[in-house]
């Protein structure tokens, strides 16, 4: 195997994950209401714009553990990701 394969494939591990990573926020769901989210799965995140974090933030609700009752929920603010507006 010659050098430039083995810099290749060691680099493009760490580049796709970065990009999945990127990429997870985008395609994550965003409601007005958290009790607008019906049916969260395990390991799902939800966006929740109402207002309850401070400015420049974003409520992020994830499915973080099955419990006997269903998916337990774990609330917290993140920053919000995107273009600013004015």
């Amino acid at each position: 195997m010659t050098l430039k394969k083995v810099v290749t494939r060691c680099f493009a591990l760490p580049a796709s994950l970065a990009f999945w990573l990127a990429t997870t926020a985008a395609f994550a769901q965003t409601v007005s209401r958290e009790q607008d989210i019906v049916d969260l799965r395990l390991g799902q995140r939800v966006m929740v714009d109402d207002g309850s974090c401070p400015a420049g933030q974003i409520k992020e609700v994830q499915g973080s553990q099955m419990t006997a009752e269903g998916v337990l929920r774990t609330r917290k603010c993140i920053p919000r990701l995107g273009t600013k507006k004015r």
